[in-house]
């Protein structure tokens, strides 16, 4: 294995464990896309979930270390579109404040475009 510098994410055993947590995520999001878009309604299980792994994999992939996986720039844009789709058609059904929706659509639109520039900037490198 090696080792390319000092910091804990510096060596090959890292960027491998870092692989496995991004990968890990990126599975669990890939599966509730794929589901029910039941499953993504704001009031669901993956309607939250989905945007907290989302910011997680975002803030690991920021840092920049090695190992840390995103998906392909087109794929992360339809993640967008098919959450954005179910959150829109399905938020008034709960009823609540304009603000609420206001402010919750920003971040949810912030969150997803987040990983769409990372997963764009990733894949112009390789």
């Amino acid at each position: 294995m090696g080792t390319w510098g000092s910091g804990n994410f510096d060596s090959d055993a890292a960027a491998d464990h870092l692989s496995g947590i991004t990968g890990r995520l990126l599975s669990e999001i890939e599966e509730a896309m794929a589901g029910d878009p039941v499953g993504l309604e704001p009031d669901d299980y993956g309607g939250v979930v989905v945007p907290c792994d989302i910011d997680l994999l975002c803030l690991i992939a920021e840092r920049g270390y090695v190992g840390a996986v995103v998906p392909e720039p087109a794929v992360a844009e339809a993640w967008k579109r098919t959450f954005m789709d179910v959150w829109e058609r399905t938020i008034d059904d709960l009823e609540p404040e304009e603000e609420y929706k206001k402010t919750r659509r920003a971040e949810l639109n912030r969150t997803f475009d987040r990983l769409v520039d990372l997963a764009r900037a990733r894949h112009e490198e390789q």
